[in-house]
């Protein structure tokens, strides 16, 4: 276990859920913040169960639980931040640099829910802070809109396009829909490159078109940018337009590796390469956000917020 550095206050502790080790490692050192160790199983009849065994009184304790698949990791999270609350910790605060179900921001027919709103009240009563990366944010424009915590959405942007300006020369940065415009201007921004976003129409998750391309200016290379690659449709019908354009293979490049299916076996056969950030584990990370996570989450220890709110669930 990491110790934590003399004079910060609070003991920091940080709890790792299923598949989400490697990150915690990652940010516990900077942070000094000490790794806490805990079970997270099921029964036989596939219950839920937790167990804490890092004590915890009196600390900050943050749980690293990346939202991907989030049906099946929501009740031990939960329950893992009511064991931290029931432990006597000081706050629980919950870093998740992918969040769920943000995309379902709006209700287009009668019946359906806005389930980003009823994710967020799950999520509530549970933790005093959220940071998180790029959550997608296009109907609903900030996420204090949903989340009554205090939040940070840390911006991949810095990072993406420091690698491309590492890897790609001569960049032209595209957004394969408009809900794409908010992160490939600002990466072509820090760039200097030029940029264009494509009109699509979803007929269905598997089924997208896109409308005509850009002027791609001769010598310039392709970046196509997304913050989440779920069944890589989008970015596959922006890659097929373009090869059809007489352009070469573009660089994917996504914040969040989803990956639904065979999406990303699919998309390396139309790309030059696929590339992500690590806020999901992937064969496609390649681009790291630990520094950025580091910086708010070490903000979110140092906020002066009630010790160990009530859980109103």
């Amino acid at each position: 276990m990491t110790a934590p550095a003399v004079g910060l206050g609070p003991q920091r502790v940080l709890i790792a859920m299923p598949g989400c080790e490697g990150a915690t490692m990652r940010l516990a050192t900077p942070l000094s913040a000490e790794l806490g160790h805990a079970a997270v199983t099921h029964f036989p009849d596939g219950e839920s169960y937790v167990r804490l065994y890092t004590p915890v009184h009196g600390a900050d304790v943050a749980l690293v639980c990346t939202l991907d698949h989030p049906d099946e990791k929501l009740l031990p999270l939960l329950w893992l931040a009511i064991a931290a609350r029931e432990r006597g910790a000081r706050r629980v605060g919950l870093i998740a640099p992918y969040l769920a179900y943000m995309r379902q921001d709006v209700v287009f027919n009668a019946g359906e829910i806005r389930a980003a709103e009823h994710f967020a009240a799950l999520l509530n009563p549970a933790f005093d802070w959220l940071v998180t990366v790029d959550p997608h944010l296009h109907r609903i424009a900030h996420l204090s809109d949903v989340y009554r915590m205090p939040t940070i959405a840390v911006e991949a942007a810095p990072a993406i396009a420091a690698w491309i300006l590492t890897h790609v020369q001569a960049p032209f940065l595209i957004g394969p829909d408009v809900e794409s415009r908010q992160w490939v201007e600002h990466i072509a921004g820090i760039c200097e490159a030029p940029w264009a976003t494509l009109v699509k129409t979803r007929h269905s998750a598997w089924h997208v078109e896109v409308a005509e391309l850009p002027s791609i200016p001769p010598g310039c290379a392709p970046v196509v940018v997304d913050d989440i690659i779920s069944t890589g449709r989008t970015m596959l019908t922006a890659a097929g337009a373009l090869q059809r354009n007489g352009q070469p293979q573009p660089v994917c490049i996504g914040v969040h590796a989803v990956f639904a299916s065979d999406a990303y076996s699919q998309l390396c056969a139309a790309s030059a390469e696929v590339v992500t950030c690590d806020t999901i584990p992937h064969p496609s990370n390649r681009i790291a956000l630990t520094e950025p996570l580091v910086d708010a989450v070490s903000h979110m220890f140092d906020l002066s917020l009630p010790s160990s709110r009530q859980m109103l669930v």
